[in-house]
């Protein structure tokens, strides 16, 4: 079964920082676009930062530039998502997702990601 399990949530105080991991099974995700998204509550699903597995190619949303930073292994099959100086605001749980590649639309859209991991909540306290 392709599963992608997120880990690496939990409870922190602002500027901290956390490492969060995207382990990938069933699947090699060497052949995906990986994408990182995070819902805060009462909030739609944001996209954060995606990469590109095979030529390392990385992208961020404009909220996200500076403070993140996706990186991967590929050896344990796992994506990485650090967040530094966390906020408040950062609350949310954090999604990862892969997408097949096929150059045909912009990477990492949520509404074209194929599979997704349950996701790992990360609360900033104040």
């Amino acid at each position: 079964e392709v599963q992608l399990v997120e880990s690496g949530g939990g409870l922190v105080q602002a500027g901290g920082s956390l490492r969060l991991s995207c382990v990938g099974s069933g699947f090699t995700l060497e052949n995906y676009n990986i994408g990182w998204f995070r819902q805060a509550p009462g909030k739609v699903r944001e996209g954060i930062s995606c990469i590109h597995l095979r030529n390392g190619n990385t992208y961020y949303a404009n909220f996200a530039e500076g403070r993140f930073d996706i990186s991967t292994d590929s050896a344990k099959n796992t994506v990485y998502l650090q967040i530094d100086k966390l906020k408040p605001d950062d609350t949310a749980v954090y999604f990862c997702a892969a997408e097949e590649l096929s150059g045909f639309y912009p990477p990492c859209q949520d509404y074209n990601m194929n599979f997704w991991g349950k996701g790992t909540l990360v609360t900033v306290s104040a």
